[in-house]
């Protein structure tokens, strides 16, 4: 007789995080056309729903603005709400994207995420949105 094993990681575990409500991030109106913003984040931190480890990365935020800039303080709070979020990085990354895209509605925006090494395999993961 064959048993199933139990999943170690369940729906919940991969929607962890997703609609969770974090701080708005603030804009203000940008003065200019044709140039790009590239913000890097070199602390990153969030949580593995599973594990509740920490997982640690560099984010890199590359966008072109439209009419609305990224307001940085606000940003930099957004980013620290992810510090005891469970959310897998891959889910991160994808949702500080919508989340930026949201915020401003840029012409483009990139986000990538080189996250450190856990046992002895290091992911990035890269998300793009273009108007």
């Amino acid at each position: 007789m064959e048993s199933k094993k139990k999943p170690e990681y369940t729906d919940e575990h991969a929607k962890s995080g997703l609609n969770t409500p974090l701080p708005e991030i603030e804009t203000w109106e940008n003065q200019f056309q044709g140039y790009e913003i590239t913000v890097s984040v070199p602390e990153f931190t969030s949580v593995c729903p599973k594990s509740g480890l920490p997982d640690f990365g560099t984010l890199t935020i590359t966008y072109i603005p439209d009419k609305k800039c990224l307001e940085l303080k606000s940003l930099k709070f957004y980013l620290l709400s992810y510090r005891n979020l469970g959310i897998f990085y891959e889910n991160a990354v994808n949702r500080i994207l919508q989340d930026i895209v949201k915020a401003c509605q840029p012409i483009s925006c990139e986000v990538r995420g080189d996250f450190t090494p856990r046992g002895g395999m290091r992911s990035s993961v890269t998300a793009r949105y273009c108007k």
